[in-house]
């Protein structure tokens, strides 16, 4: 195995050993980090975009993936509304994130309380209570764009179909 000479700066030295600390082995840390560095630099250069989503319920936790956005949209109801975002990711993957989020309801004497701040003024009634749910925010990973029909709206369907063909960067000749 060849060796190498790394060359670090004064500044850097507690970085140098701190990452010595976590890894065990820096040649490996080093060897992680730069093929994490090719990998996103790579991916840039080709037009994508490191991305991070949220998913799960509620706060959930973050899950990140290099992709391009084709199309986003949304529809809404009387129980809430559902946000979705898909991307071709760097595989040629594609990716649907999907955001649903119930809205809130109030109940009692009155529900007149519902159209405006107006309505609220002398009229508190202390039989009433109001719920909402947490949101909850899911990630799916398809092969093809057909896949996506049956878990977006067709509108939206339509715009992934037409971007899926377009490359993530054109580059001109200009």
């Amino acid at each position: 195995m060849p060796n190498k000479t790394i060359y670090v700066s004064d500044d850097d030295l507690p970085l140098y050993k701190k990452a010595q600390e976590l890894a065990g082995n820096l040649s490996s840390a080093i060897s992680i980090a730069l093929r994490k560095y090719v990998e996103l630099e790579e991916g840039r250069l080709e037009g994508y975009d490191e991305i991070t989503v949220r998913v799960g319920r509620g706060a959930g936790r973050k899950q990140r993936f290099s992709g391009v956005l084709l199309a986003e949209g949304g529809r809404s109801s009387s129980t809430g509304y559902e946000a979705f975002k898909v991307y071709r990711s760097r595989t040629g993957k594609f990716v649907l994130h999907a955001d649903r989020r119930s809205q809130y309801t109030i109940s009692g004497d009155d529900e007149r309380y519902l159209s405006g701040w107006r309505s609220w003024i002398g009229n508190w009634s202390s039989d009433q209570s109001w719920s909402m749910a947490q949101g909850e925010a899911t990630l799916n990973i398809v092969e093809t764009v057909e896949e996506l029909r049956e878990l977006i709206p067709e509108d939206l369907y339509e715009l992934v179909e037409e971007a899926a063909n377009q490359p993530a960067v054109e580059d001109l000749d200009i």
